[in-house]
């Protein structure tokens, strides 16, 4: 005689469990394009404040509330000087991690990596000889080895576009090569660094 099996029987995924599923990877997907999401850096632009490898927390709310999945900002206003940024790269639309170093109506100019808004010089040698750059009274390290990388402006920031470097000054690929950033192409606002050096971190941006 044989006996029945008692393995359960596979359950078919109904209708309403479809549903279920599908409505929580759009929850996810949505909220990763609309609120936060993170960031692996890919290179050593940011350098020294931000290493290759870092993992960066975005808040993609900071700048206001865009349409989901689109590049389009419904309310918000632009960044600050001095915020660092997940932005598309008016290259060639790869996603970049720069700092905001001019905004709308800012007179900007750029030799040998040291920036200058409307005509003050912001990049000063600290009392162990390092050199910090102060954005709106934010201090952020800089280097500028081998030569600050290429000379940009004087020129008028334009509504609604940014100038964008990275801190690493000559060994980066920025808004001196590409020009302004528009509003819409910053995706959000790097809030800090949760993971560094193979472990969990928190340093914040």
């Amino acid at each position: 005689m044989t006996r029945p099996s008692s393995r359960p029987k596979p359950q078919r995924l109904t209708l309403r469990d479809f549903i279920s599923v599908a409505a929580a990877v759009l929850v996810v997907l949505t909220a990763r394009s609309s609120l936060a999401d993170h960031y692996v850096v890919p290179s050593g632009s940011m350098l020294p404040t931000v290493h290759l490898a870092d993992r960066i927390l975005v808040d993609k709310t900071a700048y206001g509330l865009r349409v989901p999945f689109t590049h389009t900002y419904l309310t918000g206003h632009g960044p600050s000087h001095g915020d660092v940024v997940v932005l598309n790269s008016p290259d060639d639309g790869i996603v970049l991690l720069k700092r905001v170093v001019a905004v709308p109506g800012d007179r900007v100019e750029v030799r040998g990596g040291h920036l200058a808004l409307n005509g003050v010089a912001e990049v000063i040698a600290d009392q162990h000889g390092h050199l910090i750059e102060r954005l709106d009274h934010h201090d952020h390290p800089v280097l500028l080895d081998p030569d600050g990388g290429p000379d940009f402006g004087p020129r008028i920031v334009p509504p609604d576009r940014y100038l964008v470097m990275g801190d690493n000054r000559g060994n980066s690929r920025d808004g001196r090569f590409f020009g302004w950033v528009d509003r819409n192409e910053i995706l959000g606002r790097a809030v800090g660094v949760y993971w560094r050096d193979g472990r969990p971190s928190w340093i914040r941006l």
